[in-house]
């Protein structure tokens, strides 16, 4: 596409949901990272009832909140529409990525190499034994599934981290409002040929449900169907 924008901005979108134990850390660690840029933090609480929003007081972010549970979809388009950044990327708010990694994905789009850049947890070597058996089959199965569909030789369809110029992802119309924003988005990337898509190794620690992990079997279910409809 080569945008020829000035990038100045960054804006870093956090859905929340439930985060207590990890949301203070996660914090410190986003700030800490240097991108070269001015950066803007919103959190989109989603409905905390663990005692998450207790800790907002202590935090000068934009915060928007639900008044019911919605998803990380619903939470993201709410933040997509509240971004005033020049390049937008999701952070999840839990401690599975390590946001120095995205300084290398912005890069790419601040020195006009890339409209969108995902990390790639399955590039990494570092990462091998780090994924609990499951989630590797079902993320295995889904990038499978979306190179097929999409011809793409993209590696990590699920990956959290995904930075994006701020014209490309506001003007992609989001439906979904649960996990399955992930294989939205990725399809409506993939489909436009004009858009310059690269993938870059990042780390990754996974978590287990009982440290907080909240996506599920029927979450994987729904994404293939999600992949499927927005292929056809």
């Amino acid at each position: 596409m080569g945008i020829m924008t000035e990038i100045n901005k960054l804006s870093i979108l956090i859905p929340v949901y439930n985060e207590k134990d990890s949301l203070a850390e996660l914090l410190k660690l986003v700030e800490s990272v240097d991108f070269g840029l001015e950066k803007e933090i919103i959190l989109i609480d989603d409905y905390s009832t663990d005692g998450t929003k207790e800790l907002y007081k202590n935090f000068s972010y934009k915060i928007l909140y639900h008044d019911m549970n919605m998803g990380k979809g619903a939470s993201l388009r709410d933040g997509i529409k509240e971004a005033s950044g020049d390049i937008i990327i999701i952070q999840d708010a839990d401690l599975e990525y390590n946001p120095k990694d995205y300084v290398s994905l912005v890069e790419l789009i601040k020195q006009d190499k890339a409209d969108v850049v995902y990390g790639s947890r399955f590039a990494d070597k570092r990462n091998s034994g780090k994924f609990l058996i499951l989630s590797f089959l079902a993320n295995k199965t889904l990038t499978f599934l979306t190179q097929i569909l999409y011809k793409t030789n993209l590696t990590d369809m699920e990956t959290c981290y995904k930075a994006f110029r701020a014209e490309i992802i506001k003007g992609i119309e989001i439906k979904s409002d649960r996990f399955d924003f992930e294989p939205e988005i990725t399809a409506k990337v993939l489909k436009q040929r004009n858009i310059r898509f690269l993938e870059l190794p990042i780390t990754y620690n996974a978590r287990t449900a009982s440290e907080g992990k909240k996506i599920n079997w029927k979450d994987g279910v729904q994404a293939i169907l999600t992949l499927i409809k927005y292929r056809f």
